[in-house]
């Protein structure tokens, strides 16, 4: 399981942006496509909504990709 520690002063990370980060997409453009597909998960729950705001301790789990722990 990889980790992705957050920013200092941040407390939480958009999931669009966390696919961008680890590369699970090459584009912004791709997320939704993605999503769309059922490849990810939060926390074990199917996840579409690239906005959904992930926080310390969240999994996420991506098709093809080790799962990530928000740090």
């Amino acid at each position: 399981m990889r980790t992705i520690d957050l920013r200092p002063g941040e407390d939480s990370i958009r999931l669009g942006q966390l696919l961008k980060l680890v590369d699970a997409v090459p584009t912004g453009a791709q997320v939704k496509d993605v999503l769309v597909s059922g490849a990810v998960t939060v926390n074990g729950e199917p996840e579409e909504r690239r906005g959904r705001q992930l926080r310390s301790g969240d999994v996420v789990a991506i098709g093809g990709y080790d799962d990530v722990r928000i740090g």
